[in-house]
């Protein structure tokens, strides 16, 4: 059943772990299985962060089912990267911040799903890489988009051209993770964050990350109004009174997403 290959560990931080032993590769089955599992957490009012992370500790996900392939020639848009991309897209569009829990490796796919993800920590044991090319493919779920705005033009080029794949400390160089864990403790790390943006005021946290994936495609002027629109959102939120409250008592806020 699908839903084995992908699992919901609810909470106010949630998990969902890819499940697909050794690898965790992305098969048709395991995008259905993802898309159940993100519908389940927007359902969720009680979830506050979510945390994506592969099962099994060799791999966060390492990318495509290769014995797909060749089923899927000159159908590969409708057989795969269509619903692909839509699942991709569904999961970096949570209002919820997210981070990936990268144990392993990161390759093709599963790398373009961690850049779905707001936040990544990485394991120093992790390689991580869009190297398609060298398999007569190119990145078509989201690689080609995500990349560049993340790490600039000219190293994404590099990396999806020439298929390169990076160690934990050079990608931490060059942006595209946020953190780096020791060997086995990406998934611990990345619940320390979790659980520290799970105490932030929930709405603040959804209009800030709203307006930050927004800015890159809004006049100057749209920005501006954009963001006066947000803040007038939070400022007029029961959670803003309390920030403002537990700060003038020096106590650690208690937010209740309203």
């Amino acid at each position: 059943m699908t839903a084995d290959l992908v699992h919901v560990e609810p909470g106010p931080v949630t998990t969902i772990r890819l499940d697909n032993p050794p690898l965790n590769l992305v098969t048709l089955e395991l995008t259905r299985a993802l898309d159940e599992a993100l519908r389940r957490v927007e359902a969720d009012p009680g979830t506050r962060v979510v945390i994506v992370a592969g099962a099994g500790g060799r791999a966060f996900c390492a990318g495509s089912d290769v014995k797909e392939f060749t089923s899927l020639r000159g159908r590969v848009g409708e057989g795969k990267l269509i619903g692909e991309n839509a699942v991709y897209d569904r999961l970096a569009r949570l209002p919820l911040p997210t981070v990936a829990a990268i144990e392993g490796d990161a390759l093709g796919g599963g790398l373009e799903l961690a850049l779905c993800c707001d936040l990544r920590v990485a394991s120093r044991r992790a390689r991580l890489g869009m190297p398609e090319v060298r398999l007569g493919v190119m990145p078509g779920s989201g690689g080609t988009r995500r990349l560049p705005p993340l790490i600039g033009p000219a190293r994404a080029k590099e990396m999806i051209l020439l298929g390169e794949i990076v160690d934990a400390a050079t990608a931490l160089d060059i942006g595209l993770v946020n953190r780096i864990a020791e060997a086995g403790e990406a998934e611990a790390v990345a619940r320390t964050l979790a659980e520290a943006l799970a105490t932030r005021a929930p709405i603040a946290v959804r209009e800030a990350k709203a307006l930050l994936d927004a800015m890159a495609h809004l006049s100057p002027e749209e920005a501006v109004a954009a963001e006066l629109a947000a803040s007038e959102l939070v400022f007029a939120s029961d959670d803003m009174l309390e920030g403002v409250a537990a700060f003038l008592e020096k106590r650690p806020p208690e937010f209740r997403n309203r």
